[in-house]
């Protein structure tokens, strides 16, 4: 279980310690990067049981998240969740949001605050969710995903593939850009329905302005990137052309199937035929909890 925190003093060591030892299972091990804390966080988190890796400066969340998968993924751990340090979601609920991935239904699983039974939200950040939360599901349609109702969620499980291939294109957020990476390279999309109470410490760092300013620029980014790479894998014209040149020779296709093998030139776009710093136990497992050193088999 991850934890990404920046000066989450008075709540972080309450969500560790309320965390599950193990899972189906498999033993859960705490995980906090410490993003350029101010205060004793670190220490708390020390003190509450986690292991923690410091950033050393205030990196942003997106670093946070991007640094903290790829600690769970040389660690082996069979599933990587992850969850905000400010006590809004509940670790209580890790079996919930892990068990798609642990059965092998899904790859990627987001936390819904929003499906189910209705949850309070204030009015300002419900408005910001939804409009952001139809942005995604309207980006995702390509890819045939149907029915996201939190594209903003800060409780989230993903597959140890997943995690291996997940891609965060800036440091300051992953909300989008990990559900566009990760759907663009094929993975399983799952919610499940969670809850959620308000932040009682401390004091969120998203305003919607500024907020959109970091997000709709790295979105973008991460569509190029997934474009480029799309076209970095089709064969050049001149390949093509070769192709057709070498053809084998034989009979044209039936004149009922032309309009059909047309279509499909049309659609396929062919215009003729055919780094670990860790603050915590500096041991080779020190990436692990004590629980999970004791065990045999990875961690969720």
């Amino acid at each position: 279980m991850l934890l990404p925190a920046h000066n989450e003093e008075a709540t972080v060591a309450g969500v560790i310690r309320r965390a599950p030892a193990a899972v189906a299972g498999h033993p859960v091990g705490v995980l906090v990067v410490d993003d350029g804390a101010t205060n004793a966080s670190t220490a708390v988190a020390v003190e509450a049981g986690a292991v923690v890796h410091s950033l050393g400066v205030n990196r942003g969340l997106g670093a946070a998240v991007r640094t903290g998968l790829g600690l769970a993924v040389e660690q082996g751990a069979a599933a990587v969740a992850f969850l905000d340090a400010d006590g809004e979601y509940a670790p209580e609920e890790l079996a919930g949001l892990v068990r798609p991935i642990l059965d092998g239904e899904a790859d990627y699983v987001v936390g819904s605050r929003f499906a189910g039974s209705p949850r309070a939200m204030r009015p300002h950040r419900w408005l910001g969710n939804q409009i952001l939360t139809g942005w995604v599901r309207l980006l995702v349609r390509r890819w045939g995903v149907r029915g996201v109702t939190d594209g903003q969620s800060g409780y989230r499980a993903l597959s140890s593939k997943a995690a291996a291939a997940a891609e965060i294109v800036h440091d300051f957020n992953y909300a989008q850009v990990l559900t566009l990476d990760l759907l663009g390279k094929g993975f399983r999309y799952a919610e499940v329905p969670i809850s959620y109470r308000f932040r009682r410490h401390g004091r969120s760092f998203v305003r919607l302005v500024p907020y959109l300013r970091q997000v709709v620029p790295a979105v973008r980014m991460e569509l190029v990137r997934q474009s480029s790479t799309t076209n970095e894998r089709k064969p050049s014209r001149a390949s093509r052309h070769e192709a057709w040149s070498n053809r084998p020779s034989g009979p044209r296709a039936p004149a009922a199937a032309q309009p059909m093998a047309s279509a499909w030139w049309v659609l396929s776009g062919v215009n003729r035929p055919w780094r670990p710093n860790v603050t915590s136990p500096s041991r080779p497992d020190a990436h692990c909890s004590s629980a999970a050193r004791s065990a045999a088999k990875p961690g969720a």
